[in-house]
């Protein structure tokens, strides 16, 4: 496997409930876990993610929402398809799917996206 130079590693309130998240909600797949640390690498297109779940320890100093301030945006092939696993599932929605034109130099680019938070409250938004 080759690894991104940048490999975001969020730590996680309850991996089963993230692990539910990740995998079982946006579609990530899961490359390899050690139990033992309660650690998983994931995958999805080019994105490559790593969970760990915090220490008792460490719980008692995180505030929820994690990730205050970061904006994580997943390009994926069927942004649709996850937003309407999203609603049939109930999960809240923070920005439902949409159309956005953004100007990028001399050109424009237009998505489809969505935004949800996961389970720990870090930002995501979902981009077609």
């Amino acid at each position: 496997m080759k690894y991104n130079d940048l490999i975001p590693e969020f730590l996680v309130a309850n991996m089963e409930c993230s692990k539910n998240f990740y995998i079982n909600l946006l579609g990530f797949k899961l490359e390899y876990e050690r139990p033992e640390d309660k650690f998983l690498f994931l995958s999805l297109g080019g994105a490559q993610l790593m969970l760990e779940e915090a220490t008792i320890e460490a719980k008692s100093d995180l505030s929820h929402p994690l990730g205050k301030g970061a904006n994580f945006s997943l390009h994926v092939d069927n942004v649709e398809y996850i937003y309407a696993r999203c609603q049939k599932t109930n999960y809240p929605i923070k920005r439902d799917l949409e159309i956005r034109t953004f100007r990028v130099g001399d050109a424009y680019v237009v998505d489809k996206e969505f935004a949800l938070l996961d389970p720990d409250g870090y930002y995501w938004r979902i981009v077609g």
